[in-house]
């Protein structure tokens, strides 16, 4: 059966969740949004693009940082409404130059930061 994105359940402002995982290792890696075109932008290039909503604009991971995401993987999830993206990345995930972006821990009330930022 064939990949069809008109099947995706987009929300109101067309976009879907994207989870990043490293496909070696399964850490989180970090979550954005993809809309129709930044998915076909990820499967035509290999290079994961998403979607900014801050700066309404697509965003393909690493273009300035060089901090790359390569797909592996694209998975579907059972009700079609998030993605998950098992890549290859270069670098740090975060833009807090941390390798994961869920580095913050809550634990018995309390926040503990489990990551500090990457050295080059």
């Amino acid at each position: 059966m064939s990949f069809n994105p008109n099947t995706l359940q987009f929300d109101d402002k067309g976009l879907i969740p994207a989870i990043a995982q490293d496909h070696s290792t399964g850490e989180v890696l970090m979550m954005a949004w993809m809309n129709a075109e930044s998915i076909a932008r990820t499967l035509a290039s290999g290079r994961v693009t998403y979607w900014s909503r801050s700066r309404q604009a697509f965003w393909t991971k690493g273009e300035t940082s060089g901090h790359v995401q390569k797909l592996v993987e694209f998975r579907v999830d059972c009700d079609r409404d998030c993605l998950l993206l098992k890549v290859d990345q270069t670098g740090p995930a975060c833009h807090t130059n941390r390798r994961t972006c869920f580095y913050t821990l809550v634990e018995g009330g309390v926040e503990t930061l489990t990551a500090s930022p990457m050295t080059a």
